[in-house]
């Protein structure tokens, strides 16, 4: 039977967010149900509940970075048990008959994969919610294992902003030899330049706010270069192989793109609100490209949160009760969060 839920739900594009009860879907054979423990707060959470992106499907419970502990099963499912910790990312189910689902890349299912929230399941009516709600159903072939010796709270963004950076460095092979910009220090940014470090990469913190230079040294960036100061933006043109591009609002891309080497990649895992404008040229130089990527494939979550927990790898957070989260949310819109708003669920 449908399970009684408690979450925090924007009721409008206009609305802030507030109490909201719900029924989750009867679990299925295959499913796994869990309490969620933890919630990390993603951009991406408020392009949504704004209708940033395309129209919402409301009321919205957004929350894709959910860790929890089992509490029950379905009687086909082999994966877990009761008692196991868990998370949920950005996915709840896909297609699986796909050419990109069966190479494992889920989040590139070329019928539509089934998003945590603001979704619908792949009956394609059943809508799906979020991490900002005490229990989580879903199909256990898109649920993660998550291991004991980490901070959880602070595992909770590695289920989204871990794999997005993670997942496009694993494609081009990032790694020793490389020099690695990390343009904007934030959510995606910090976790971008941990993970470029622990593959061995010189890396560079690009930002325009001289406040941050002592943050990414204690991330461990080699360098930092103050975008605004145009002396040293001219030092670094033509210097890095790739730039691992999170910003989230406006900006030039055509300046960055002159900072890669030939054949240098401009990677974007942020997702400004409008179009960029990109110049023929910025390209043509070089030979550069620029290119895109999204959160990873099960497996290779999976891969991450493995990695993560041999080399003792997390989110910085700041840990926040759930009747905090409009707060949050207007602080995250000043970039006033070091580095990744997570919820406690307890405080639901």
């Amino acid at each position: 039977m449908a399970t009684a839920t408690k979450a925090y739900a924007a009721q409008t594009n206009k609305s802030p967010m507030e109490p909201w009860n719900f029924d989750r879907r009867e679990p299925n054979p295959h499913d796994v149900q869990f309490d969620i423990l933890f919630c990390g707060v993603c951009h991406s959470d408020l392009h949504q509940v704004r209708d940033e992106w395309f129209p919402g499907m409301f009321p919205m419970v957004p929350g894709h970075e959910i860790v929890g502990r089992v509490t029950s099963v379905g009687n086909h499912v082999k994966k877990y048990k009761v008692g196991d910790l868990v998370g949920v990312g950005c996915m709840v189910d896909s297609c699986r008959t796909c050419e990109n689902c069966q190479d494992g890349l889920e989040q590139y299912c070329i019928n539509g994969s089934s998003q945590t929230y603001n979704s619908v399941e792949q009956d394609k009516k059943t809508p799906t919610y979020g991490g900002y709600s005490n229990i989580m159903v879903c199909h256990e072939d898109f649920v993660l294992s998550i291991s004991e010796k980490l901070d959880l709270a602070a595992v909770a963004p590695l289920l989204c902003a871990g794999i997005t950076t993670y997942s496009p460095m694993r494609h081009w092979k990032v790694g020793k030899g490389h020099k690695v910009a990390v343009l904007g220090l934030g959510g995606l940014g910090h976790m971008a330049v941990k993970f470029a470090v622990s593959f061995g990469a010189e890396v560079t913190m690009l930002s325009t706010s001289p406040s941050k230079q002592a943050d990414a040294e204690r991330l461990g960036a080699h360098h930092f270069v103050l975008t605004s100061d145009k002396e040293q933006l001219a030092a670094v043109r033509n210097s890095f192989h790739f730039i691992i591009d999170t910003v989230s609002a406006p900006h030039d891309y055509n300046t960055y793109l002159g900072l890669l080497k030939t054949n240098g990649i401009q990677i974007c895992v942020g997702v400004p609100p409008s179009p960029i404008e990109l110049y023929g040229f910025s390209l043509l130089g070089n030979r550069r490209s620029i290119a895109g990527s999204a959160i990873g494939g099960i497996p290779e979550t999976q891969e991450m949160l493995d990695y993560c927990a041999e080399h003792n790898i997390v989110s910085d957070i700041e840990l926040i009760d759930i009747k905090d989260i409009n707060t949050a949310y207007e602080r995250m819109l000043k970039g006033d969060v070091r580095y990744r708003f997570v919820i406690d669920m307890a405080t639901l």
